[in-house]
């Protein structure tokens, strides 16, 4: 059988991946090993004190996971040698300097060898310390690009951003830098100043460590906020968008931004995740009845986009401008669905409402935990009225109770007290994508399409249509099963 353009492409090439234990780097890399076992070589950066060290963590944490069934029955006893021949897993953090890579002999092959470069490496928390998340997602970014550049056969360097680097933004969000440029004036080398100047002073006050996290975090989160941007994950991500666009040089640069990435939808079979997405803490706590209640428009979309989807467009958008290699190129593709086939809040909430009533969630003490239609509250401020009502005056009364009874009700006090800080806190995290009503263009991805399917892509292998997801087949049988087959549920 004939191979399509897109496997062939990838034969012989050499290939640098960071954050190769993430969740999105792990499909990748399997989706290649799988489709082009010929593949010269993947390195895999994976952070660990030495290379016997980052091994030792490709096997426990990559290649050991149930995704790379398929790929481990296909080839049988050969699968050990197919990955210690093409897989490479190399001691690094994307933190430093030419990546922290202390093996200078390995450092030079991978200098002369490596021709493509995909960072996947990313900080998701939306909370992270301010000088972690700057650290990763945006000097890490410039780290590794910095990195390419000195690399002799380069052609290519793949960042995989997100969607929402534009900030809580309406109407049609085009694949361009402009939501970024506008607001260039930025002193992305200040914020790092003055992130470190807070950790100095704290450190030498001599709080603890615990202290100094939640310090740090509250400082990311008010520059976030300060500049325009909800969270110090999508504000540390558009930083790093910055910092490529302004120094890539003649090195031609491709921009995957994903929206709510999600488990697989086929490939290399439905419904695999890997930790508790997005959308899924929401899920998963409405599932076990933690959740009854949540703020948000019940007609906004929710732009999730399962995972392998994600992989094939960037191992076609890897295709094709390898192939029109042109210099101080700079593209961007939204990869998502609200633009094509939208899942609207209300939808979701009724998928998951059925879904819990016919698979009800057995707690701990055997007993199925029955789950009403989740609440859906129209504005923040009526979402905390809601629960002050609810919760929090009701709450006060258990605390005066539990004074006067002596402490007798004291664990079901903080329980209670625990979750209604957790759902707060979930809100306040959540709201800025539960009441989101900006459009994803995604002209360029279409483009995309067209141009790959001209020369010869498979785009039945390497589908990323979004009009092709049954959203129902999907969360019904696919991604809610996935949850419970990883002990997510």
């Amino acid at each position: 059988m004939e191979l399509n353009n897109a496997v062939k492409f990838l034969q012989g090439k050499t290939i640098l991946i960071t954050g190769a234990t993430g969740f999105l780097a792990k499909v990748f890399v399997e989706k290649i090993l799988r489709l082009q076992p010929n593949v010269n070589k993947l390195y895999l950066l994976v952070r660990a004190s030495n290379n016997k060290s980052a091994t030792q963590r490709l096997y426990d944490e990559i290649i050991s996971t149930e995704l790379f069934k398929i790929l481990r029955n296909n080839w049988g006893s050969k699968f050990d040698d197919l990955i210690s021949s093409r897989v490479k897993a190399v001691a690094g953090d994307i933190s430093f300097e030419n990546l922290g890579l202390n093996d200078s002999e390995l450092r030079e092959e991978m200098l002369k060898k490596i021709q493509i470069i995909v960072n996947v490496a990313a900080s998701t928390n939306f909370g992270e310390r301010y000088d972690d998340a700057l650290g990763i997602n945006t000097f890490g970014a410039l780290n590794v690009l910095n990195f390419g550049k000195k690399c002799d056969e380069v052609k290519l360097f793949l960042h995989i951003s997100t969607a929402y680097v534009g900030g809580e933004e309406t109407g049609i969000i085009l694949e361009k830098g402009e939501n970024l440029k506008r607001r260039n004036d930025i002193n992305i080398f200040e914020e790092k100043r003055l992130a470190e100047e807070l950790l100095s002073q704290l450190q030498n006050q001599c709080i603890p460590d615990k202290a100094i996290t939640s310090s740090m975090k509250e400082f990311g989160l008010e520059r976030a906020k300060m500049n325009g941007w909800p969270n110090t994950y999508v504000f540390t991500k558009a930083m790093g968008e910055m910092l490529l666009g302004k120094f890539k040089g003649d090195l031609p640069l491709v921009i995957i931004r994903p929206t709510i990435i999600a488990s697989t939808y086929k490939q290399p079979f439905p419904g695999w995740i890997e930790g508790v997405r997005t959308m899924d803490v929401v899920l998963v706590n409405y599932g076990k009845g933690k959740l009854t209640c949540f703020p948000g428009n019940l007609n906004s979309a929710l732009d999730v986009i399962p995972v392998d989807m994600v992989v094939n467009a960037m191992v076609v958008a890897m295709e094709v401008h390898y192939a029109q290699h042109q210099y101080s190129c700079e593209t961007i593709y939204h990869v998502g669905t609200s633009s094509k086939n939208p899942l609207k809040l209300s939808d979701l909430r009724n998928l998951v409402h059925y879904y819990f009533t016919k698979n009800p969630w057995i707690d701990t003490n055997g007993q199925k935990v029955e789950v009403g239609k989740l609440i859906v509250v129209s504005t923040i401020n009526r979402f905390f009225l809601y629960m002050k009502i609810k919760y929090v005056l009701p709450l006060k009364v258990f605390y005066l109770i539990n004074i006067l009874c002596c402490q007798r009700f004291e664990k079901i006090y903080t329980n209670l007290n625990r979750r209604v800080k957790f759902i707060l806190r979930l809100a306040e995290f959540y709201k800025p994508y539960s009441f989101f009503t900006g459009i994803f263009d995604d002209r360029n991805l279409e483009r995309l399409q067209r141009v790959a399917e001209e020369r010869g892509v498979d785009l039945a292998e390497f589908n990323f249509d979004s009009r092709s997801i049954d959203w129902e087949d999907y969360i019904m049988n696919s991604h809610i099963p996935g949850l419970l087959n990883q002990g997510l549920l």
